[in-house]
């Protein structure tokens, strides 16, 4: 009878090509994944891998038995979610992943949640870009993603996911207090042609989405600077390198030489939590969407703060 953790070890190789890959993604030992394909090799009476470079080649055998551990994983997944339909219970583990802003502004109260309401159910939070939470739950390896796209470049969801709107979340430009816009209340974003911009790192769904925005306002975008993290981009648009768009959720408090200016045409990204469609059926799942949505709701990231004004 094959194992159904060879077979995840398996299906893993298959899915990230080498079995570094595969280790990360489930979080063992490279030599824990290959020890798990020597024995499924021995159960089979089948080669497996085969050496490729630096890397290992799946062959035709494994091919088809990964195939068939996929839909086996499927299965043993819709199991488990409708025993757990059925017991009612919100029991067990959750892995749950958020991007940056996210996983400052509404994990810690939503976990908090969680906790008191469902003290029994065993949370694990990873931070990590759009994209590849996405990838990550479409594959089984993360239970639900707290994911985020813009209004303006939507983000394709693979078949198979589910997903609830969570909040949509404004992004202001962010102007050194001595600047001749800072003061007004609102600003198109054709009026800083010729500025200096700061923005996260090339790659990201944030750079690339600065890029086409400011394009988009023809306006071609002279990026100065490249950080990830919004603190430090505050730090740098105050010390007069540049001007950022950052959004409102865990944004925190403006350095003082800095101020927020609402942007005309609000550019707004939507914030959602996403799930596989299969697993919907458990309750630790909808336990978890409620916490989000409970904490979502009172933050009215589209209204105009005070802080908006540099009071």
């Amino acid at each position: 009878m094959l194992d159904l953790n060879r077979l995840k070890a398996l299906h893993a190789v298959s899915i990230y090509g080498s079995v570094g890959a595969a280790a990360e993604a489930l979080m063992v030992t490279p030599s824990a994944i290959s020890q798990q394909l020597a024995k499924l090799e021995r159960e089979t009476g089948a080669t497996l891998i085969e050496r490729n470079g630096r890397g290992v080649k799946l062959t035709d055998a494994a091919g088809l038995l990964a195939e068939h551990a996929g839909r086996i994983l499927a299965l043993v997944e819709t199991a488990e979610a409708d025993f757990e339909a059925l017991r009612g219970a919100v029991v067990g583990r959750l892995s749950i992943a958020a991007f940056p802003t996210a996983a400052r502004g509404l994990l810690p109260g939503a976990l908090t949640h969680l906790r008191e309401r469902h003290p029994e159910l065993q949370v694990q939070l990873f931070e990590r870009e759009p994209e590849r939470q996405i990838r990550e739950v479409a594959r089984g390896e993360l239970d639900l993603a707290v994911a985020q796209d813009w209004l303006n470049r939507p983000m394709a969801i693979p078949e198979g996911l589910s997903r609830a709107a969570l909040l949509d979340d404004i992004a202001d430009v962010i102007l050194p207090a001595s600047h001749p816009l800072a003061g007004r209340p609102e600003i198109s974003l054709s009026d800083l042609a010729g500025e200096q911009w700061i923005s996260s790192s090339p790659g990201t769904v944030c750079h690339d989405w600065l890029v086409f925005t400011l394009r988009s306002a023809e306006v071609e975008p002279d990026i100065s600077c490249m950080v990830d993290e919004y603190p430090t981009q505050l730090a740098l648009v105050a010390a007069g390198h540049g001007c950022a768009i950052v959004p409102r959720l865990g944004r925190g408090p403006l350095p003082p030489d800095v101020r927020a200016v609402p942007i005309l045409h609000r550019p707004t990204r939507r914030i959602y939590a996403l799930w596989r469609t299969d697993a919907a059926r458990r309750p630790a799942i909808r336990a978890a969407v409620d916490a989000l949505r409970a904490v979502a709701a009172p933050l009215c990231l589209t209204s105009e703060p005070a802080e908006l004004s540099g009071v």
